[in-house]
């Protein structure tokens, strides 16, 4: 299932296939991976406009269009984006092409389509789409971290992998920052010691850069 750092390489892969490109053409190849937005509407929001930087948020992607509407995309367990040419033969699994200037197109490709895309017209659709997320875990400061925990009534692990309480952390990430910081995974998370959780913060952040430089967990 992709993670934080699989999903910071889709940003990745975003910004250098279709930054600062113009969407000349949006194929749906298979509408159920469109969440509240029909095909002919989201062809009509995007083509035509610029994809500008894209960010990301835990497991969510922003393929923002400047003042126009942000492409929302999570991935499932078996989502990702892969760049490439139009004349490139479309994949079973290929759900949404994105022809862009330049010669290049974008492909959302999903097998089991458990998430998919969204569209949001302004900021306030994108806050309220993320608006049950918790602090993005390669951006939260040690102190939101602890503040985060220590409210948690449930095992630790469970804490790390609820999105609302950290956004990007699964099973695989969970597990190698909770071995590294030599804590079990059943432990409850109000019963970590100050030195825990500062403990716990160190070996997520130091995780998370590897698997990020890496460019999956």
């Amino acid at each position: 299932m992709p993670e934080l750092p699989d999903v910071e390489g889709f940003r990745k892969v975003l910004e250098s296939c279709v930054k600062g490109r113009t969407v000349e053409r949006v194929d749906v190849r298979d509408a159920g991976v469109l969440h509240g937005i029909s095909a002919r509407r989201l062809r009509e929001a995007l083509e035509g406009r610029r994809f500008a930087a894209p960010e990301r948020h835990g497991k969510w992607l922003l393929a923002r269009t400047g003042d126009g509407p942000t492409l929302m995309l999570h991935f499932g367990m078996t989502g990702r984006l892969v760049c490439g040419s139009p004349e490139d033969a479309a994949e079973a699994h290929d759900r949404v092409l994105f022809t862009v200037s330049g010669g290049r197109q974008l492909r959302y490709r999903d097998q089991r389509k458990l998430q998919g895309l969204w569209l949001a017209y302004d900021d306030r659709d994108v806050a309220r789409r993320l608006e049950r997320q918790g602090p993005d875990a390669l951006a939260v400061g040690p102190e939101e971290f602890e503040a985060a925990l220590s409210s948690r009534r449930g095992h630790i692990k469970t804490a790390l992998t609820d999105q609302s309480v950290l956004a990007g952390l699964g099973n695989l990430l969970a597990d190698e920052v909770l071995w590294r910081a030599g804590l079990r995974p059943d432990v409850r998370a109000q019963d970590l010691t100050g030195a825990d959780r500062r403990r716990l913060y160190t070996h997520m952040r130091r995780t998370l850069r590897s698997a990020v430089t890496a460019g999956c967990v």
